[in-house]
């Protein structure tokens, strides 16, 4: 039965609107391959909504059978805890929250893809306020890699990245706010969108950072992120096909590219060299003041000042309730100043100015999503390597967010991902680029 699960969202669409499966087979396959899953679907779910997810396909089924063509009718999505939906608390990975009243309305992006037609099955595990590139949440469990349950599956839309790449669900809501869409994209290899912040709405969601916040979704191809973002941001565009052989490909060797694991980059070079083969055009230029972001970012920077202006009022008081892993990043922003946090503003705004006229005559970035593989579970125990590989998972995809950007991380398999970047509001660009790629190394294996 769950084998109808192993396609991809737009496949599906077209199989239900040929009446060959229901919505109701569908979410009853979503459930049996979530019990399938055990620990690791334990893992990855935080809250299952069996009778209302076989409801609402019972619905769906009404209106396929009507002639409604809804973009995401009648197809099992999971959402990311930290989502509002209306009558329920929104815990966000945490203990202090579940102290929290019902959230009063549907955040938008849910609103959005129930008016799709969705079938939301389940909220998804995460870390604990999406403070943290890693995924490891003390309160719920560390989601885990579905296929190899002593690595991490990457966060902090873990359990999202889960969902989809164990053929639970056809998309997972997140959002990412330093790579928590792309992180586990790479590392569970499906793919994951990182729209222009501004696109989206992030009401409703909780917030860890005001200036990065953005909220995108994970899939199981290119098409299926589209049709996910058409429908996130209530937009209908045409996505163009476009010629690998048109295309200029900045990539840089410093900074992004420093520090890989010898599979990373040799599974990088090769595709650049496919990319090559067929026709594009890769240039490598310098982009060394990248190397200036972890020195702005020292003391917390806008991440650490923002979720501050969120705890700071209990905080204190509920100290011992947080992971403390986290705890101490909420912290920095404590003595973070108004003079320094709009020196950040600025020095990032210069950053920013840099990277538009040095990727103004390209048709995106690329660079590895993730510099190294995905950890073991057991080495993230120890705090000190915990930090450090927090560090080089987040550095990468961080620059994207830094820069205001928009990145998509399309799978090159043993939990790799190649990052395909482009400036703010170069989105549907960027995903046509992605498109793209995607169907020549597909065509290439």
């Amino acid at each position: 039965m769950t084998q109808i699960l192993n396609s991809t969202l737009t496949a599906m669409t077209e199989q239900l609107e040929r009446r060959e499966i229901t919505s109701v087979d569908l979410v009853s396959a979503s459930f049996e391959r979530i019990a399938e899953m055990g620990e690791v679907g334990a893992l990855a779910f935080t809250k299952l909504y069996p009778q209302e997810a076989m409801e609402a396909a019972r619905v769906a089924d009404q209106r396929l059978m009507l002639g409604d063509r809804a973009p995401l009718l009648g197809l099992p999505i999971s959402i990311k805890d930290s989502m509002d939906i209306a009558g329920e608390v929104t815990p966000a990975g945490s203990v202090i929250f579940t102290q929290n009243g019902a959230a009063e309305k549907d955040a938008p992006v849910i609103d959005a893809i129930k008016r799709a037609g969705a079938i939301i099955v389940g909220r998804t595990n995460m870390s604990e306020f999406a403070f943290s590139g890693l995924g490891v949440n003390p309160h719920y469990g560390t989601p885990v890699h579905p296929e190899r349950s002593d690595y991490i599956a990457g966060g902090s839309t873990s359990g999202g990245a889960v969902s989809v790449a164990s053929h639970a669900v056809f998309a997972a809501l997140g959002s990412d706010t330093g790579g928590s869409l792309r992180i586990p994209a790479a590392f569970c290899d499906v793919v994951g969108f990182k729209p222009t912040a501004s696109r989206i709405s992030t009401e409703g969601v909780v917030p860890l950072s005001y200036s990065y916040d953005s909220v995108g979704a994970i899939t199981r191809s290119v098409e299926d992120a589209i049709v996910m973002d058409q429908v996130l941001s209530q937009s209908d565009y045409k996505v163009p096909e476009i010629p690998l052989s048109q295309m200029r490909f900045f990539v840089t060797k410093d900074y992004v590219m420093e520090g890989l694991d010898a599979e990373v980059e040799a599974r990088f070079l090769e595709t650049l060299a496919q990319l090559e083969r067929a026709g594009a055009t890769i240039i490598y230029r310098d982009f060394y003041e990248l190397s200036h972001i972890p020195n702005i970012n020292s003391r917390g920077g806008l991440t650490a000042a923002e979720i501050w202006c969120e705890h700071e009022l209990f905080f204190d008081q509920l100290r011992d309730q947080y992971d403390p892993l986290v705890a101490q990043r909420i912290e920095r922003g404590r003595d973070i100043s108004a003079s320094h946090y709009l020196q950040v503003l600025k020095k990032r705004a210069e950053l920013q100015a840099i990277a538009a006229e040095k990727l103004t005559f390209f048709d995106a970035w690329l660079m590895p999503t993730v510099a190294v593989q995905p950890p073991k579970v057991e080495d993230l125990a120890d705090e000190a390597e915990f930090f450090r590989l927090n560090g080089i998972v987040l550095r990468n995809t961080t620059v994207t967010n830094f820069l205001d950007g928009c990145a998509l991380s399309l799978p090159l398999g043993a939990g790799i991902g190649l990052s395909i970047s482009g400036l703010k509001d170069q989105d549907h660009h960027i995903l046509a680029v992605a498109k793209s790629i995607e169907k020549y190394l597909r065509s290439s294996l």
